[in-house]
């Protein structure tokens, strides 16, 4: 299959002249089907960068970037827009639930921006996916902060994404909390891609956690906006042993 996120040389840059600052340069990487990986790197390393403009909501100043099969280098913002309400899902640090709907109203909303007709049973499916089937009613504040978080992914996969973006998705939990979530987000790339004849599910996250980032199956770590090692199957002690040495 063909890369589900791939850059191509790309290069990002903000400001001009003596403040520009080059968040991104030559960067390629390709992220498969059926994939975790997590992005790693110091503070400014352009981790957050890499994410933006692979998910369309940040434009590459050079190079060429292809989502779930399109060149949305140069595309149009409302091609940019229904893409991203189709083919990609988004889990934040800070959960972004609205509070005044109930959990199944928070999933639900993607269906709503993307003017589908709502199908409460993927609703309901969804909620279950992630263990909270018996919480659908509930609004946002009567939720644990890791329940909440699993509400957002819940509605960040409703639509069946080909790739979800997370940034910093165990940020803002307990270390349990945590937990819970990136044993379900290894269970949306290991048990539910390629379901109902859909294409394996592709995670790009973006974590400063080394436990977080032992979890997926790759870590690639960036430093002044260029990449610079990847590894494989690694612990948490060895990708913060890497990370480490990049931030001395």
């Amino acid at each position: 299959m063909p890369p589900a996120v791939e850059l191509r040389s790309v290069a990002r840059r903000y400001g001009s002249g003596d403040t520009s600052v080059t968040a991104l340069d030559d960067v390629s990487i390709a992220f498969p089907p059926g994939t975790w990986t997590a992005v790693m790197g110091p503070s400014g390393s352009g981790k957050s960068t890499l994410l933006h403009c692979a998910a369309g909501l940040d434009r590459a100043d050079e190079g060429q970037i292809i989502l779930a099969g399109r060149d949305i280098t140069r595309a149009p913002e409302h091609v940019l827009t229904e893409l991203r309400r189709r083919s990609l899902g988004f889990v934040f640090q800070n959960f972004n639930l609205v509070g005044a709907l109930t959990a199944e109203q928070n999933v639900a909303l993607p269906m709503r921006l993307a003017g589908v007709r709502l199908d409460r049973r993927a609703v309901k499916r969804a909620l279950a996916d992630v263990g909270l089937g018996d919480r659908g009613n509930h609004r946002p504040r009567e939720l644990s902060g890791g329940q909440q978080q699993r509400v957002a992914i819940a509605r960040a996969l409703v639509t069946r994404p080909a790739v979800l973006f997370a940034d910093e998705p165990t940020g803002a939990l307990d270390s349990r909390s945590a937990r819970t979530v990136l044993e379900l987000m290894r269970t949306v790339v290991d048990e539910r891609t390629g379901q109902d004849g859909a294409a394996p599910q592709c995670i790009v996250m973006v974590t400063h956690d080394p436990v977080a980032a032992a979890a997926a199956d790759a870590v690639v770590f960036l430093r002044d906006g260029r990449l610079v090692d990847r590894l494989a199957g690694a612990s948490a002690r060895q990708v913060a042993d890497r990370l480490a040495t990049l931030e001395d």
